[in-house]
């Protein structure tokens, strides 16, 4: 059977197609104004004193590291239970990662093992915001100011999240997002840092750019410039950012339906045997933003995981994983630095034994209750 209920859709309507051809018609595709009002926008939303539009989030991530001057022998605290990018952007410096186990209840880092594995080579903290469910960040913060260790968070699924009503990547001192296709938002492919410290967004901007001195506006020679510094081509073109542009002005209405379709789906899956929800808390302290819903299973069913999503897809409902395995068992990751799985049981159980259900704008409350009337039938047939 055709997959009917899609994992995630990208909801690209008229206006974004309207704006991309608006800008194709036009003499400039990067070097223009767009990326500038794309990123005024998204700090506006945020509440952010600074934004930086750049190539993707894993881009992004990957330039502070380097403008920060993060180099071999330097370490960083990064969550076992993340996309891979997230220790790449630190390795990519000659850095090392360090991994530290999640949560069992929520997926994300384990803030009271973070301690534990600083050391005297210790320069920043990755965080993520597993699914969208934002890190207690006033505890990390705390942790990061008394080492003084820079505090990175990976925002790539957290539009929207709030931590005491302040947005997601400004408890920390950069925070880091992802426009990729299925996100909350989408540039189709694209990033955003935000800040609050003016020197080093004013350092991001000259290395997203090659280091170059003068913006085309600024040189009064055309093609006259120097290179001050090392740097990337980590820039964002008009087109993608004609498309956030007007993503921006539908955001909150994603939003509001990530959540509709979440409350359901919890709802509707209560009471079945064999799994548990992870919970995505929206109270006065913690506010998701509801990326997807993950169920794991238990542990005796974990082997069967591949049929369950197997029959789910027989049934036209999308699932996926997120993510398929904790970084440090990775092959990479485990020939370089060797692989202690005792150390990650919570990552393991959720990246073993977790699938990922939709919630996404492109569905409604009504695709829940089929979601999780499947969801239930499948399991329960299994179940000894």
């Amino acid at each position: 059977m055709t997959t009917q209920i899609h994992f995630g859709r990208p909801l690209v309507g008229d206006e974004e197609r309207a704006a991309v051809m608006k800008v194709m018609e036009g003499p400039i595709l990067v070097h223009g104004p767009l990326a500038g009002e794309f990123e005024a926008a998204f700090a506006a939303f945020t509440g952010a004193p600074h934004a930086v539009a750049v190539s993707s989030c894993t881009a992004g991530m990957h330039l502070i590291w380097f403008a920060l001057g993060l180099k071999p022998g330097d370490e960083v605290i990064v969550p076992a239970m993340t996309h891979v990018a997230t220790a790449h952007t630190v390795e990519l410096t000659g850095a090392k990662p360090v991994f530290v186990d999640a949560e069992d209840k929520t997926g994300n880092i384990d803030i009271g093992a973070i301690e534990a594995a600083i050391t005297p080579r210790t320069r920043g903290i990755a965080v993520v915001h597993y699914l969208g469910v934002p890190v207690d960040m006033p505890k990390v913060a705390a942790i990061a100011k008394k080492h003084n260790l820079f505090l990175l968070e990976d925002c790539a699924l957290a539009p929207g999240a709030r931590i005491d009503g302040v947005h997601a990547g400004l408890h920390g001192d950069c925070g880091v997002f992802s426009f990729y296709p299925v996100k909350h938002l989408t540039t189709a492919e694209g990033g955003m840092i935000i800040l609050k410290d003016g020197e080093l967004a004013k350092k991001l901007r000259l290395v997203k750019a090659f280091g170059v001195d003068r913006t085309h506006g600024e040189r009064k020679v055309p093609g006259v410039y120097d290179t001050v510094a090392l740097g990337f081509n980590y820039r964002m073109s008009e087109i993608h950012a004609a498309i956030g542009i007007e993503q921006m002005k539908k955001l909150q209405g994603f939003l509001d339906a990530r959540k509709a379709n979440f409350v359901a789906l919890e709802q509707a899956l209560a009471g079945g045997k064999g799994y548990r929800l992870l919970p995505q808390p929206d109270d006065g302290h913690l506010q998701s933003c509801h990326y997807c819903a993950v169920i794991v299973l238990d542990d005796a069913l974990i082997a069967r995981r591949p049929d369950i999503m197997a029959a789910l897809g027989e049934r036209g409902i999308g699932t996926s994983v997120y993510y398929p395995q904790p970084v440090p068992r990775m092959t990479y990751y485990r020939e370089k630095y060797g692989y202690e799985g005792a150390k990650y049981p919570n990552a393991t159980r959720i990246s073993d034994g977790g699938i990922a259900l939709p919630v996404g704008p492109h569905l409604n409350t009504d695709d829940m209750k089929t979601i999780a009337d499947n969801v239930k039938t499948v399991i329960k047939d299994l179940i000894p």
